[in-house]
């Protein structure tokens, strides 16, 4: 049988069925993962369970639990949650870019948020979707039924990257969308102005929401190991150019790592949560800052 950790895998996620099936494997490959790490301890937290904490009715341990891990897990229930998770996909044609071997970054982004969405729902917690380009295309509002997975992952799979690039315009519309505090997830290349994406996100904190951003790259946007004479197209304005990839490594790995470092320290200083992730990277290594961040929010 193929190891959890296989079903965590880009490639291999891109060659299951349907979208729901790769977000449940994603998910369960994840689980299994954490009962071996050192993050066992969060791993029955995740979807029906908490640490047992002073004043808890003794009959709401889970004895079987205890029996395996020697710790005092507690059944959760329906009213215990308060987290709600607004996931936000870019779908600006930018996001269709896919190097030799690997995903595009678009199908990227909507596997991970799939598993998001799978995650957060198996929690108990509420989620919601949603899909922009130059502005907001699809709005699904939060919600903590598990059924409603199935019409999250429809309007994943059924999205097409288009058009150009508004994170910011698009990011504010959403904010003034969302009524009730929550955590704010964006996943993204961030292909605009830094600055007009830095108050976006301000929007978010100043509204007290949460913010967990997931900047998503083409292993050869940050490496630019192209080797030959390349042509490039930019994929929202047919705009070609042909360059030496060579002759202008050091230009481009500074410009890039300036760009990727501005919006790193505006998020810091705005108390946001922000990680690079690359399409060759298993969705573990962004499910796991996901973890982390509920962990701080509601402990």
């Amino acid at each position: 049988m193929s190891k959890p950790q296989t079903y965590l895998t880009p490639e291999t996620v891109a060659k299951l069925g349907s979208m729901e099936i790769r977000a449940r494997l994603v998910v369960e490959g994840f689980i299994t993962g954490l009962h071996r790490s050192p993050f066992h301890g969060f791993s029955a937290e995740f979807a029906e369970h908490r640490q047992y904490r002073h004043g808890d009715e003794l009959k709401r341990i889970d004895w079987k639990i205890y029996g395996r891990s020697d710790r005092f897990y507690v059944k959760q229930y329906e009213d215990e949650t308060n987290l709600r998770a607004m996931i936000c996909v870019d779908m600006s044609a930018s996001m269709n870019y896919a190097s030799t071997g690997n995903i595009t970054k678009f199908e990227y982004a909507t596997y991970l948020a799939a598993a998001l969405s799978y995650l957060v729902l198996q929690q108990r917690d509420a989620a919601g979707l949603a899909l922009y380009n130059t502005d907001v295309q699809s709005f699904l509002p939060s919600r903590s039924k598990m059924s409603y997975v199935q019409e999250l992952i429809r309007a994943l799979d059924t999205a097409t990257p288009a058009s150009t690039t508004g994170t910011a315009v698009a990011l504010h519309h959403i904010a003034e969308r969302l009524s009730r505090r929550g955590l704010v997830v964006v996943i993204s290349d961030l292909f605009d102005d830094p600055q007009t994406v830095l108050q976006a996100f301000r929007h978010f904190r100043h509204d007290q929401h949460d913010v967990l951003v997931m900047h998503v790259m083409d292993p050869r946007e940050v490496d630019f190991n192209l080797g030959a004479p390349a042509v490039f197209r930019d994929m929202e304005s047919g705009t070609e150019i042909t360059t030496q990839p060579n002759q202008i490594r050091h230009s481009y790995h500074a410009a890039v790592e300036e760009f990727c470092q501005t919006l790193k320290r505006g998020c810091h200083m705005q108390n946001i949560d922000y990680m690079r992730v690359t399409t060759d990277m298993p969705f573990d290594v962004a499910l796991r800052e996901y973890l982390v961040k509920r962990h701080s929010i509601k402990g």
